[in-house]
């Protein structure tokens, strides 16, 4: 398995490669591309070896970002033409980057119209995303949200829908980001949830609960589930998505520790 660190380190998309590097990960996960030197982006990669583990689905035009996004998303009929757009986009900025992973999520649920409509949609769009990312190499990877806590009125937030979106999609490059906190605060069962359904996942996140922070602050027992991940012999990419409690030069070499028996 392959571990990627959370952008702790702060500053420039530079100083989070290059700290993330000191700290001894090989690969810093920040999501967002659009906003950045893609081409220096790419060039700190490429110097010092590491990697940006997955990009969020996203463009530079601010009227087809809405409609990516929370107001609008993939739970709309007519979404999929600027869902392909900016997937073209991000993957332009992701071939760059040698990043392969791209993560989009459902919009916000729909007044007046029903669930089963709006899970169509999440198929239909997401189907006619799939040949692109087939042609484009990248996986597109769809995140369930809790609404409990963080993201009120987000429509996807089960990892069984996610499961049955991407079933009945049916592409090797259409897959689940199953992000362990959100599906502990929405439905628990984490570790049945991704051993029987590991096939659909292309990525995971990483943070503890109550409070989203690192690893041993809250109730999940990430050596358990990290034993579970493995043992199914997933070796894609755990990426650290959290807050810290401490100062990162305490808390890399717990997080290492914690790792270490999984890594590749």
């Amino acid at each position: 398995m392959k571990f990627s660190a959370a952008p702790w380190y702060g500053g420039s998309f530079e100083n989070n490669v290059r700290t993330a590097k000191k700290y001894g990960f090989r690969a810093v996960e920040i999501l967002g591309w659009k906003d950045i030197d893609v081409d220096a982006a790419a060039e700190v990669l490429h110097e010092t070896g590491m990697e940006n583990s997955m990009l969020l689905l996203a463009s530079r035009d601010a009227k087809l970002n809405e409609k990516v996004f929370w107001s609008h998303g993939i739970v709309w009929d007519d979404t999929a033409p600027f869902l392909v757009e900016a997937l073209s986009e991000t993957a332009e900025a992701a071939h760059k980057m040698g990043t392969k992973n791209i993560v989009l999520t459902s919009g916000n649920a729909r007044e007046g119209v029903s669930p089963e409509a709006q899970h169509e949609a999440m198929i239909k769009n997401l189907s006619a995303a799939a040949p692109v990312c087939e042609e484009l190499d990248v996986t597109l990877c769809l995140e369930p949200l809790n609404v409990i806590v963080d993201h009120p009125g987000h429509f996807l937030t089960t990892s069984a829908e996610a499961f049955d979106v991407v079933k009945a999609v049916n592409s090797p490059n259409v897959k689940v980001l199953f992000d362990i906190y959100h599906q502990q605060v929405t439905e628990g069962n984490v570790i049945r949830n991704i051993t029987e359904n590991i096939e659909h996942i292309a990525h995971f996140h990483i943070a503890d609960n109550p409070g989203r922070a690192q690893p041993g602050t809250g109730e999940l027992n990430y050596s358990k589930i990290f034993e579970a991940i493995y043992k199914t012999g997933f070796d894609g990419w755990l990426a650290f998505e959290c807050s810290s409690t401490v100062p990162v030069e305490e808390l890399c070499p717990a997080m290492h520790e914690l790792i270490a028996p999984f890594e590749d």
